[in-house]
């Protein structure tokens, strides 16, 4: 009997434990399709119509004019930018001794 409460607590915990690799895989794919961010377009500034006071505008946040290229497109097996590149440390070729 204690075998089998052991199995109905154990398995909710190994599918909860592999359920953020799961979620991990599925994200992956989703940063390689165009993403709503990227077709946002700039609108132009309030217009405030007469005999109305325009708002207060010290603190408003000035974005500067983006002049870089695009980035490269990147191809559907490569990983996304927000993940850290494999940690491999290239071992040195090792000549040998005469």
């Amino acid at each position: 009997m204690k075998a089998a409460w052991g199995l109905v607590l154990l398995v909710p915990l190994l599918l909860a434990g592999s359920g953020c690799r799961m979620v991990r895989a599925i994200d992956k794919k989703s940063c390689h399709e165009r993403q709503p961010y990227q077709t946002a377009r700039s609108v132009p500034p309030l217009v405030v119509p007469a005999g109305l006071n325009a708002p207060e505008t010290t603190n408003a946040l000035r974005l500067p004019a983006l002049n870089e290229p695009a980035p490269p497109p990147r191809a559907a097996r490569q990983p996304c930018l927000d993940e850290p590149p494999p940690f491999k440390v290239p071992q040195p070729t090792r000549t040998p001794q005469a």
